[in-house]
């Protein structure tokens, strides 16, 4: 399957590299930053074993840093970087509701964009890639005895728009949904007698307001 992800990807971008438009002599340095604010938003659900039930994980905000690098006047890529601290909860299981700690998530994101520039100071973009998911920092919470998060690779999609305020600066706007799937183990012998797996999907949405810089 990850063999399957990187192929599609590299296809997909030498495709975008090949059609994309001569790089614009204009731009000094293709190089963009954005700091934004982040409301990650899970959709999640949940098919757990044995106890049945579905889980709840936490809304949080977070700063995000992006790094963009354009290679022609339309095309870029984009490096998302952040991370966030998610409550996690089983809800409606034959056990009851089970409070399962917190998990902190590293989901380093790389997308391909392209991007509007015929609309004045209004640059909208659309974007689409992988992310590598990194669960690190479990809490197990009062039941568990254990929690175990497998890593996960998944696409990603994108929306923005950011908004020139001077010839460097510019408000953005961006939108962006995670694919994300775990497999948990959780090691519940001394509440339940019991190790139950699930398989979760988190899928997250997440909304960001921030500013950003061209070099």
């Amino acid at each position: 399957m990850r063999r399957f992800v990187f192929i599609t990807l590299a296809a997909l971008l030498l495709s975008f590299s090949f059609q994309a438009q001569e790089i614009d002599k204009t731009q000094d340095n293709p190089w963009q930053f954005r700091l934004r604010g982040v409301v990650v938003s899970p959709d999640e659900k949940a098919s757990i074993e044995a106890i049945g039930g579905d889980a709840d994980i936490s809304t949080t905000v977070i700063p995000e840093f992006d790094i963009t690098y354009y290679f022609t006047k339309n095309w870029s890529l984009e490096l998302i970087l952040g991370t966030t601290k998610h409550d996690v909860e089983a809800i409606n299981t034959a056990a009851g509701n089970i409070d399962l700690g917190s998990v902190w998530l590293l989901p380093p994101t790389l997308t391909c964009q392209y991007h509007v520039t015929s609309l004045g100071n209004f640059k909208p973009y659309i974007g689409a890639g992988l992310n590598y998911t990194i669960f690190y920092s479990v809490d197990e919470g009062p039941v568990a005895d254990d929690l175990d998060y497998d890593n996960s690779l998944g696409f990603a999609g994108q929306l923005g728009v950011d908004y020139m305020i001077s010839d460097k600066w510019f408000i953005n706007l961006d939108v962006k949904k995670l694919f994300l799937q775990t497999d948990v183990t959780v090691n519940a012998t001394t509440a339940l007698d019991a190790t139950v797996g699930a398989d979760v999907d988190i899928n997250p949405w997440l909304f960001g307001l921030g500013i950003g810089v061209k070099l």
